[in-house]
């Protein structure tokens, strides 16, 4: 009789102890880019626990950028679209599309390069006149730093989508291609075997420099149905990237959930993103550029009001 209790003490025990991961509440994100360290936060956050310590599961989609990720957003496949370009955000709202952003995801940011092979007689874009750039996808923000370097440069590229940086590695490789774009840890080993050159960075932009590039949207349905899990999923993140700038622990999770290199994401961080203050969820700026820009892009047809920023922002993280 005692060992027949005990078993069912034990088994009590152990189905309450398993009550906390049943009671989980599932957020779908959508993440544009597999294995960076401004899109790695999901992976690293829930690998780390520190979604699961606020009840919440991820379910990841992984997509190429711009409109793809937004239409998951919109069609309700995913809750929630992280580091999505400001003005594909604007684009989409503009049009009455049920999207709302919920988060910065990047301020001033400088991950983003341009590069050429190593054997490439370019030297700067000034030399690319009837070359061919390329960008993640149309509304990312790779697309429209793309279109303003070009701009700047004066001379006649054609910009040209490519999907991720893989992919678009392969294509300079084959000479399909004559200028890549990349975000890191992609492309570091490239550049230290000299395989490839750094032609342009997005830093080269000065407008853009204290800009909010991409923002982290969510599906309105899910935002007004699901305040707190909304709550919970942006707590699980801010302390996750917390967490990625405070010892070493977040470069071995990394290494592990994307199999690389530690010094891949020491590199990442240090060289690109070295300021937590660039991933700060409330941090918002340069929208009257991010307005002009995607004005010039036809994404928009005049720049918001107030009243429609206002609403816009109006699940804005306080």
């Amino acid at each position: 009789m005692l060992s027949r209790r005990m078993g069912i003490v034990l088994g009590l025990g152990l189905a309450l102890s398993g009550a906390p991961a049943l009671a989980q509440d599932l957020v779908r994100v959508a993440v544009p880019q597999r294995g960076g360290w401004e899109t790695g936060v999901p992976d690293m956050g829930q690998r780390a626990g520190f979604f699961a310590k606020h009840g919440v599961k991820l379910e990841v989609l992984y997509t190429s950028g711009g409109g793809e990720t937004m239409q998951a957003l919109i069609s309700g496949s995913v809750d929630v679209a992280i580091a999505t370009g400001t003005t594909a955000v604007m684009a989409a709202y503009a049009k009455g599309a049920p999207i709302r952003p919920i988060a910065a995801s990047v301020t001033g940011p400088s991950d983003i390069y341009w590069y050429v092979r190593a054997d490439s007689p370019m030297k700067s874009l000034k030399d690319a006149a009837g070359k061919t750039m390329a960008f993640s996808a149309i509304g990312s923000s790779s697309n429209l730093a793309t279109l303003s370097l070009i701009r700047h440069s004066g001379v006649d590229i054609k910009a040209t989508p490519t999907g991720t940086p893989l992919p678009t590695y392969t294509q300079v490789m084959s000479g399909q291609i004559d200028i890549g774009w990349s975000t890191p840890p992609y492309g570091l080993d490239e550049l230290k075997d000299g395989k490839i050159r750094i032609i342009a960075k997005y830093t080269d932009i000065p407008e853009y420099r204290d800009m909010t590039a991409r923002l982290h949207v969510g599906n309105l349905n899910f935002i007004t149905s699901k305040p707190d899990v909304l709550k919970r999923f942006l707590a699980g993140y801010d302390e996750t990237i917390d967490w990625m700038y405070k010892g070493d622990d977040a470069f071995k999770v990394f290494a592990e959930v994307y199999d690389d290199k530690p010094e891949h994401a020491r590199a990442t961080r240090d060289g690109f993103y070295p300021e937590r203050r660039m991933l700060d969820l409330r941090r918002l700026g340069g929208l009257d550029q991010a307005m002009k820009d995607a004005q010039e892009l036809k994404f928009i047809a005049k720049p918001f009001s107030k009243a429609e920023l206002d609403d816009m922002f109006k699940y804005f993280i306080k």
